[in-house]
């Protein structure tokens, strides 16, 4: 059940957390128990996937409860990256769900220590003119946490060296889809960098792009490069000439 003011209640945020990361492996993000997902429960708490833990065996008592100062609270222990889901809530208001994978394009590339520049303009996606990669640090230190940080202020995503993938998002469904999008970004941006030299879209270009997409997904938008005014839903009527 949905609690009165709209919230999900705890069991439901689980078994979000258990749907993301099984989805993670169906479209190809991520492979075994690679990876891990989170999802913000309050200000300061938020649900976690667990360590080493296979996702189709998971159910809701398995994904514990972690608040911003680093305890936890289940019969599990949380995925060894706790620290940046952790420090990237505690930093970003208005994220409510992340998402990390090993995608096999954008970890190929993050394994050359290369971010994803503007060679396509769908990078905006991500919020701004790049998608940076963080510098390499072991896996669930807090170096990495801080890397991973840096890596995202001001977007929604970060490839980390030697690594992986983070995206964050509003919710758990606009994070997935975006660790989504940099996985295809990586595969064009691989393929392209064997063809030779590549266009990159200039700051001026991009900057536009990123206006543009302050309303892109957004039916509620007006647009000034188009007459039109919205009616309310419905189609008018035809207009019939006369003879």
């Amino acid at each position: 059940m949905i609690e009165p003011d709209g919230a999900m209640t705890d069991k439901q945020l689980r078994e979000a957390v258990i749907a993301a990361c099984r989805a993670l492996v169906q479209r190809g993000l991520a492979h075994g128990t690679s990876g891990n997902v989170s999802v913000r429960r309050d200000e300061r708490r938020f649900f976690v996937s667990p360590t080493g833990m296979p996702y189709d065996e998971l159910e809701p008592d398995d994904i514990p409860l972690m608040d911003l100062d680093g305890r936890w609270f289940g019969r599990r222990r949380p995925s060894s990256e706790w620290r940046f889901h952790r420090d990237v809530f505690a930093s970003r208001d208005e994220v409510a769900a992340i998402v990390h994978t090993h995608s096999p394009k954008a970890t190929s590339l993050a394994c050359t220590g290369r971010g994803i520049p503007a060679f396509h303009y769908m990078v905006a996606v991500a919020g701004g003119s790049d998608i940076r990669c963080a510098p390499y640090y072991t896996f669930g230190t807090q170096e990495l946490s801080d890397a991973a940080v840096a890596a995202l202020a001001g977007r929604k995503a970060c490839l980390l060296a030697n690594h992986g993938v983070i995206a964050v998002g509003a919710d758990l469904p606009a994070a997935l889809a975006l660790a989504g999008e940099v996985e295809n970004l990586a595969a064009q941006y691989c393929a392209a960098l064997t063809l030779g030299q590549i266009r990159i879209l200039d700051e001026i270009e991009m900057r536009r792009i990123l206006e543009k997409f302050r309303t892109y997904g957004r039916h509620d938008a007006t647009d000034a490069d188009a007459d039109l005014v919205h009616g309310g839903g419905d189609l008018p009527s035809p207009v019939v000439k006369g003879n």
